[in-house]
C-alpha cells in the first residue's frame, strides 16, 4: 500500500536548502516505497475528483455555518432576511426618495429589492471567500482535505441565505402586483450562473486572503464601489441617457457581471423590466463571466494548494 512521506523537519549540517532539487538518490529511494509528499498538491482532475468526494461534508460545513451565524442573536436566522430588507429600506429612503433614482423607474420598489438581494449574494460570497482560509487555519492545518472546500462551502451558505430572501421577495412582487409568468423560471440559470461566478471570484479571494489577511478589511470599500457602479438603487440606462460618456464607459457598465445578474433576474421577476431594457447580449455577458472566472478562479486557487495553512 502507498504510503505518505511526511515533510521533514529541520535539515541536518551539509543538506540541500530548501526549494533546491531532491537528491536523486533519495528520490528513487521514495518511489521504490510508493512514498509521497505529504501535503502535495494533486493533479487538476484529482484535485475535482477530491472535491466530489467531499460534497457531502461541502454541503454540512454550509448548513452548520449559516445556522451558526446568528446563532448569538435573539431573532435568530430572521436576521438572514431582515438584514437585507433593512438595507433597501435605507437605499430607499436615500436614493429613491432623497435623491429620487425612482423617477422613470416602474415598480422601483420590486426593482430596488431585486438589486439589493442578488448584489448581497455576491457581496457576501466574496468578503466570506477572503476569510475562508485565514479565518479557518485550525481546521486547515489539523485536517488533510482539498482546501478549495471552504470557499465553495460559503458561497453555498451564501446561496442558501438568498434563498430565504428569495422567499420574501416574492411576497414584495405580489403585494406590488407582479404575477408569476413562466418568465420566473429564468431566475433559476440566471442564480446558477450567478453561483459559479461567485464562486470562481471567491477562490482567488481566498487565496489573496490567505497571504494576505489586510485584504478583508479592505474589501468594504471595494466592495461598495462595485455596488454603486452596478445599478442597484437606480436604473444605469436613464443615468446615461443624454450625458455624453465615453463608449468604453458605457461597455463596461453593460457588462460589469453584478450589474449582468441584477439585470437578468429583474427581466426574470419584474414585468415591467422588459426586454429593450436589457443590455445587449446579456446572456452571452452572463455565461462568458461564469466561465471565466468559474475555470480561472479554481486553477488559481488550486495552484496553491499545497501553502494554504502554511508558513
Amino acid at each position: 500500500m502507498p504510503q505518505t512521506l511526511a515533510p521533514p523537519g529541520p535539515a541536518p549540517a551539509g543538506a540541500p536548502a530548501s526549494g533546491t532539487s531532491p537528491d536523486p538518490e533519495l528520490s528513487a529511494l521514495a518511489e521504490r516505497h510508493g512514498l509521497t509528499v505529504s501535503g502535495a498538491r494533486p493533479s487538476l482532475s484529482e484535485y475535482v475528483r477530491q472535491l466530489w468526494d467531499r460534497r457531502h461534508f461541502i454541503s454540512a460545513f454550509a448548513g452548520a455555518k449559516l445556522t451558526a451565524q446568528y446563532s448569538q442573536a435573539k431573532l435568530g436566522q430572521v436576521w438572514q432576511v431582515a438584514t437585507p430588507l433593512l438595507n433597501a429600506f435605507v437605499y430607499y429612503l436615500i436614493f429613491g426618495l432623497l435623491i429620487g433614482t425612482r423617477k422613470g423607474v416602474d415598480d422601483f420598489v420590486p426593482f430596488l429589492v431585486t438589486g439589493v438581494f442578488i448584489f448581497t449574494f455576491t457581496q457576501s460570497s466574496v468578503m466570506a471567500g477572503t476569510r475562508s482560509i485565514s479565518g479557518n487555519l485550525g481546521l486547515v492545518r489539523a485536517l488533510h482535505f482539498p482546501r478549495a472546500c471552504l470557499p465553495i462551502s460559503f458561497c453555498l451558505m451564501q446561496l442558501q441565505q438568498l434563498l430565504f430572501s428569495m422567499g420574501v421577495l416574492v411576497v414584495i412582487l405580489l403585494g406590488y402586483g407582479q404575477i408569476p409568468t413562466w418568465s420566473w423560471l429564468l431566475a433559476i440559470p440566471a442564480l446558477t450562473l450567478q453561483f459559479v461566478f461567485n464562486t470562481g471570484l471567491a477562490m482567488v479571494m481566498a487565496r489573496l486572503g490567505s497571504k494576505t489577511p489586510d485584504l478583508a478589511q479592505l474589501m468594504p470599500f471595494i466592495m461598495r464601489t462595485w455596488m454603486y457602479a452596478s445599478g442597484v438603487m437606480f436604473s444605469i440606462d436613464l443615468i446615461l441617457k443624454g450625458k455624453h460618456v465615453p463608449a468604453f464607459v458605457e461597455v463596461l457598465l453593460n457588462a460589469n457581471p453584478a450589474a449582468v445578474y441584477i439585470d437578468l433576474m429583474r427581466f426574470a421577476l419584474i414585468d415591467s423590466f422588459t426586454h429593450d431594457k436589457l443590455p445587449p447580449h446579456v446572456w452571452a455577458f452572463a455565461g462568458g463571466w461564469a466561465l471565466l472566472m468559474g475555470v480561472v478562479g479554481f486553477v488559481y486557487f488550486w495552484k496553491a494548494e499545497e501553502r494554504y495553512g502554511r508558513g
